[in-house]
Order: structure tokens, then sequence, then C-alpha cells
């Protein structure tokens, strides 16, 4: 086009002195038009450049994204493969319960069998995947085929608790036994949980699940109760839940705690899981109690069950808290077969302060190898003298049994390099999605979106009064530089929710959001989009704030800042310093601030981690007793 133009442009040029001037406007227009042409090919031609670049880029985020997708869906798969295997070696040794149980097999030839699921030289789910689903005899053929391997070197731990993930889950144990177990597992034991069949379990989490058709006995009230057994697998962990058929109403109750019975509801319930164990043949290493609810365990099994198959066994406890104990009537302890007269004494059962009761939790730690205690952040000589709620002496005398684990968190669901609940991924090595998150959350808000303003995070099951006014005063301080804030509760606390909501109204501030309910897929974002996560406690075992808060680049900062507490998995430059000086560093001082980020993003604060490894030590300490 534009050299068709050169050539009219000369051709008038050269024969301009013949031409009448009807002639030159013609070919003027004609000059025009072509030049208008030439501007719209032009034009074109820059827009379809631009669509060709746009596309090609396009092309390559859509190939970049489908890599990544493809590496996503292998990590996937290696995990799925990883727990189909462990599913199929925990239903393997349940359905060895399940022999023994209706006298199909004895108890040491069932013993011989669960030694060689944990067998190294041989792989159970490879060899027994496609034969599950036979009849319990013609599986016998099979194990007995494969009998006589060497065992594994693991242990064989059986919890007697309460709650576990997600089937059932109040608060922290729940998390903390499934946490545990998947972590054991994972590094070569054999883990298996023992609960209450509930009325309100959530069978839907619960693979497998199998009403076994025999039933066995146990002592309660000075008879013999029948109870039925339901079999099932959770995370690949074996699950037996024990359902009472006289007592059926023991867990058929709306709420899993806080009823006036509880004390036989879970002595009924811990007598029955020592019958059932002696019952099936099982001579774990461990049988792992949980608070006061199952601590019951220890004094039954040394004075009772120690003679009946488990001389061999070491009992552990963990204590969540030691606020909830238990304090009865001595006399109660006779239900479950237990000697009151005997048990009624300083050196054993009887309460420190009111000497004419027995408490519970006491029996736990006085009848246990090895007690661990939860806290992130305190040691054991703090534990013993601030927190123990009169367990004090009882916990001085034993101190050597005493071992404090942080709580971990479960690093597959919440990591951001794979979050599918956020927008974009993002690791330690490559922060580009947090910006992008920060962004989404802004915007989800309704918050201005800008990544220099300083987004401060907060997610809390509960906050005192000391810790609101803290808050309020933190947030006057910060709102003036231009701070946002969004809360997340967990609208369970009604009188909280209020006095937030006040406060809120109070403020007036456009920067702030209050959230008066825990969501999930939010909880992921809001984590992800803060700078500052806000925390009441460092001992967060419900939420784990804290630990999540670092995996996903968030400077855990503690609401009352003058708490000089800290746990030995963290740097204390990283979290002992208050809200304000953390925005100042973040705002004068990026750099630094970012080598924080990214080096609490590497550590590793997941089950995996130091707590297995506290109680794999602890195991091995009392199984050489």
């Amino acid at each position: 086009m534009l050299r068709r133009m050169q050539r009219v442009m000369a051709h008038l040029v050269d024969n301009i002195p013949q031409m009448r001037s009807g002639e030159l406007e013609e070919k003027g227009t004609d000059i025009w038009q072509l030049f208008r042409e030439a501007q719209q090919n032009i034009l074109y031609l820059n827009k379809q450049r631009i669509m060709a670049t746009e596309e090609l880029d396009r092309v390559k985020r859509e190939k970049s994204s489908l890599l990544d997708r493809i590496e996503q869906l292998e990590r996937t798969k290696l995990i799925n493969t990883r727990k189909d295997k462990l599913s199929i070696s925990a239903e393997l040794l349940l359905r060895i319960d399940s022999m023994v149980l209706t006298s199909l097999i004895g108890s040491k030839e069932a013993s011989e069998f669960r030694r060689l699921v944990m067998d190294s030289k041989v792989s159970i789910a490879d060899n027994f995947s496609e034969i599950m689903h036979k009849k319990d005899t013609e599986l016998l053929i099979e194990l007995r085929h494969f009998s006589g391997k060497s065992r594994k070197s693991g242990y064989h731990i059986i919890h007697i608790c309460t709650e576990m993930a997600p089937v059932v889950s109040v608060g922290s144990l729940a998390l903390y036994v499934t946490g545990l177990s998947r972590a054991l597992q994972r590094k070569g034991n054999l883990v298996e949980v023992i609960l209450p069949k509930y009325a309100s379990l959530n069978l839907n989490e619960v693979h497998g699940l199998r009403e076994v058709e025999a039933e066995f006995h146990s002592y309660f009230d000075g008879q013999l109760h029948g109870n039925r057994i339901w079999t099932g697998v959770v995370y690949g962990i074996g699950v037996t839940f024990i359902e009472p058929l006289y007592y059926s109403s023991f867990f058929s109750c709306e709420n899993i705690y806080g009823y006036s019975n509880d004390f036989e509801r879970f002595t009924y319930f811990s007598r029955a899981s020592l019958d059932y164990i002696v019952k099936a043949g099982k001579q774990p290493d461990v049988l792992h109690m949980h608070n006061w609810k199952t601590s019951i365990v220890g004094p039954l099994c040394w004075d009772v069950f120690v003679n009946q198959g488990l001389g061999g066994t070491r009992i552990m406890l963990t204590c969540q808290s030691f606020e909830s104990q238990c304090v009865e009537q001595p006399e109660k302890l006779a239900l479950c077969g237990l000697d009151s007269h005997g048990l009624h004494r300083s050196d054993r059962l009887q309460d420190n302060n009111k000497y004419h009761l027995v408490n519970v939790l006491k029996a736990g730690v006085v009848y246990s190898n090895k007690v661990i205690i939860m806290s992130s952040m305190q040691t054991k000589a703090q534990i013993i003298h601030a927190t123990t709620h009169g367990l004090e002496p009882t916990l001085t005398i034993h101190k050597d049994k005493l071992v404090v684990a942080p709580p971990g968190f479960d690093s597959s669901a919440w990591d951001p390099s794979v979050d599918k609940f956020l927008p974009q991924n993002y690791s330690a090595d490559n922060m580009k999605g947090k910006s992008v998150c920060k962004a989404s959350l802004q915007q989800h808000l309704g918050l201005q979106e800008q990544a220099s303003i300083i987004l401060v995070g907060c997610i809390f099951l509960d906050i005192s009064d000391i810790e609101l006014e803290n808050l309020r005063t933190l947030i006057w301080m910060a709102s003036r530089r231009g701070v946002q804030f969004v809360f997340m509760g967990s609208g369970q606390t009604p009188g909280l929710n209020t006095a937030l909501e006040y406060f809120e109204e109070e403020l007036k501030d456009e920067n702030m959001r209050f959230l008066n309910k825990y969501d999930e897929a939010l909880a992921h974002l809001v984590l992800a989009g803060s700078d500052i996560m806000l925390c009441p406690s460092f001992d967060d075992a419900v939420f784990q704030v804290p630990l999540k808060s670092m995996r996903y680049g968030a400077m855990p900062i503690l609401l009352n800042f003058t708490d000089r507490t800290f746990g030995h998995f963290v740097d204390d430059n990283f979290i002992n310093i208050p809200l304000s000086q953390a925005i100042d560093e973040l705002k004068n001082n990026p750099s630094k601030w970012d080598k924080k980020i990214v080096d609490a993003m590497t550590k590793d604060f997941s089950w995996d981690a130091e707590c297995c490894d506290i109680h794999i030590s602890a195991y091995t300490e009392i199984a050489n007793l």
C-alpha cells in the first residue's frame, strides 16, 4: 500500500504541469483515500500484532499452568497411592481382629500376622489389595502363605481416646490424635485408634466401615455386658468403634462431653477397650491414653490386665490441659473392677486438695510410664508450677516422666504451594502469588486494593477481656497509619462476637472487617493475604494459627506483647516484637522482613517434625524399661 502511494505521488509530481485543476482535485482525493486506507491497515496490523502477542502470552501461561497442574497431580497421585496402601494395611489388621473374635485363629497366630503387616520385606498392600473383599477363611490362607517373615523396626501403638479428626472433633485432641498417628505411620510404626461409637459420628469419613459379627463382653458395675464392634479406616489408620449394648445411652446423646455421668461413660469405654484388646489377642508396645477421659486405663492395665497378655505393654498419657481433671467418690472405682480402698491413697488416686475424693487425671499420671504435655511455649518447670490446677505435688514427684512436646499441623492441607483455596499458589522460592492472594482478599472484603497497604489478620477461638482491650489499643494506633485489619472468629462465643461487633461499630473504620463465623476456605485466604497475623496465644492447639501463618509467609505477633514466654522452635527475634514495631520494620526494612518470612516458611512445624520425634523418643525410652 505504501509503495503504491509512493508511485502515485511520483507520477503526480512529474505530471503536475500538464494537469488541469479538476484533475488535480481528483488525484488529491485519491491520495487522501490511499492515506486513510494505509492508516487503517497499519492500525489493523498493530492490533493483530498485539492480539498475537497476547495470545502467545496466554498460551505460555496455560502451558505453565498445565505443567504445574501435572506436577500437582503427580504429587497427589503419590500421596493417594501411599494413602491407599496404608488403608489396605489398616483394613487387613482389622480383619485379623475379626478372625480372633470369631475364633477363626488364636491370639498367637494373630500376633504373628500383625507383625507381618509391619514387615519391611513384604509389600502387604501390593499382595493383598485384590483379595480384601474375600471371606475371612480365604484371606487367612493368603496370610499364612506370607507368614514367617521378619519384623519391621517400629512400634505397635494403640490410642484409647475420645476424639479423632475428622470423625469426631471437639477440640485440640482430635487434631493431635490424627496428626500424630499419621506421622507415626509414615515413619514405620503401626498405629490403631479405639473410639466410642457416638451417635453423632461422621461416618462418611470412615472408609470400609463394617460391623464385626462377633461381640465381646466387658465388666462394669459387677456384671458382664455385651459390646458391638465396628471397624473402619481413617487416613490409613485402623479405627475400632465400641458400641455398648446394655449401656447404649452412654454414647447416644447429642454432645460428646458435659454430662453428669461422664465418669461412668468414659470409665466404661476405657474398661471395654482393654477387654477388647485382650479378647482380640493384641499385644501392643504402647497403650496411649488421653486426658482424664481415658486415664483410668493406667490403673486398670497394671492392676487388672497386666497378667492377661499385656505384661510387655507400656502406658503413655498425653495431657492437652490440666484444667479438666474429674474428681469422684472413691467407691465409684469399683464400677470398672478397681479396688477403691487400695487406690484412695495420697501416692495413688487421692485428690491433692479434696482428700475424700479420687482424681482420675492423677491416676493417669501416677500409672503411666511417660506423660506428654502439649505446649509450644512453656518449659516443664513453668507447666508444673503455673498451670496444673492442684496437680503440682504429683507432677513434682513424677517429673522425670514428664515430656513437653509442641503440637504440629497438617502440612499437606496447609501448604501455599498447592493450596486449592488460593487464587495463585506460591512458595518460599517464588513469592509472587502472595501479592495476588492479598489483592484477592482485599477485593473479597471490600478493602482498598493496594499491595503497599499493610494487612493484619487475626483468626481466634476466644479472646479474654484483657486481650480485647489490648486489641482496641492496637487497632486505634495502627488505623491512623492506614493499616487494614480482618478478624475471623469461631462464632461459638456470642458474648465475644457482640463485643467485637460493638467495637467495629464504635471505630467505624473502613479498613477493618470482622467475620463472626469461621470459614475454612476463607481462613486459607486470610493467612495467604495477610502480612501479619495477630495471635491471642502462641499455644493455639485448635486453629494452629502461629504455625500456619509462618508457613504462609505472615509474621505471627502476640496480641498481648508483654508476654515474654517463647517456645524453643521459633527465633526470639522473629516474634518477640509488638505490632507497631512489626509495621515499622515492614515499611522501613522490607529486605530484612522478607528474609525472616522466607526463613520461617522453610522451617518444618508439621506433625512429622519435632512433635513426632519427641514421641518416638518417649516410646523408645519406655520400651526399654
